[in-house]
């Protein structure tokens, strides 16, 4: 079966290639998903004709003004009613990461809810799901995965969006990074364990048994989602990566390692899913050397900027 395997075309360098070269470096990789962060027109006229499917991102600093209807409608109209169908839109991310903390958070469900009224209005509302794209900090319990919670501080922030995704058919959409969790707390987690190369069962959790740290974030999450009432709704991994350089476990070898091993894992499905395919997106397709502050956030592209490949034998279908 065809992975259901995506790469996020992050952009913050000065040093990549042109919007349709990078569209024809997917092409013949034969990636057919990308996750792009906000309506880049250079891109969406790159992807015009090609059936890539697409994540669009609505930035972060764009949500406040998106709580107008006649704004959401407006950028709906001039970045994707504009290119559609030519373009293969599948889920619009309203917000990334924004945190209940935020000041931004007030912003999100409304934009969310705008942006779904204005794709209805142009018939387009069945089509492409409108969500946001969350961390695992949203959690407030996320071992083991069947205690999985949101807890108190999220639960205002997320439960109503839970419930809008419930109600609309999108998935939650989750980045998921057992990198920061291992380098987070290494004396508990073990490299192989976030790395998909433990041999047998790490830990047991009721009936199911986990071998890997990726299925067991991905658990915490359905289980979050079951608690906040959102049992329908699935998950897609919006973010996934491993860094090449930059300090302790971030090396070529390891990114490889979980690159290739996460490929091969995600048409098993979870223990909680079994069988079930996870749309999941790499990140990403380059390096991206204005990124910070930390040098790790510099080195996570599957790909250097010339194009070349870091990794040997990474294939995406």
């Amino acid at each position: 079966a065809t992975k259901p395997i995506g790469v996020c075309n992050g952009r913050i360098a000065d040093n990549l290639p042109s919007e349709q070269d990078v569209i024809s470096f997917y092409t013949s990789n034969g990636i057919g998903k990308m996750r792009i962060y906000d309506p880049n027109q250079a891109t969406l006229q790159a992807l015009r004709g090609t059936n890539i499917e697409l994540i669009l991102g609505v930035p972060n600093g764009d949500l406040q003004s998106l709580t107008t209807p006649s704004t959401a409608n407006d950028w709906v109209q001039n970045n994707i009613v504009a290119f559609s169908p030519a373009v293969n839109f599948r889920y619009i991310a309203v917000g990334n990461e924004v945190e209940p903390s935020d000041p931004a958070s007030q912003y999100v469900l409304p934009a969310m809810q705008n942006i779904y009224n204005a794709l209805a209005s142009a018939n387009l509302g069945g089509e492409i799901k409108v969500s946001t794209s969350v961390s695992a900090s949203l959690l407030a319990q996320s071992y083991p995965p069947s205690a999985g919670s949101f807890g108190a501080t999220s639960s205002t922030y997320i439960t109503p969006i839970v419930s809008f995704l419930s109600t609309t058919g999108a998935p939650l959409l989750v980045n998921v990074y057992p990198y920061f969790a291992y380098i987070g707390d290494p004396q508990n987690i073990r490299l192989d364990f976030a790395l998909f190369t433990a041999q047998g069962t790490v830990f047991q959790d009721g009936a199911l048994a986990y071998q890997n740290l990726f299925d067991a974030i991905v658990d915490a999450f359905y289980s979050a989602l079951e608690a906040a009432g959102g049992a329908n709704v699935e998950v897609v991994v919006s973010e996934t990566g491993w860094p090449s350089t930059g300090e302790a476990a971030a090396t070529v070898d390891n990114a490889s390692t979980y690159y290739k091993n996460l490929i091969n894992h995600v048409n098993d499905g979870t223990p909680k899913k079994p069988g079930k395919a996870m749309e999941t997106y790499l990140f990403a397709m380059f390096d991206e050397d204005q990124k910070g502050p930390a040098e790790t956030e510099r080195h996570f592209g599957l790909f250097s900027p010339d194009k070349q490949p870091k990794y040997n034998n990474i294939s995406f279908s």
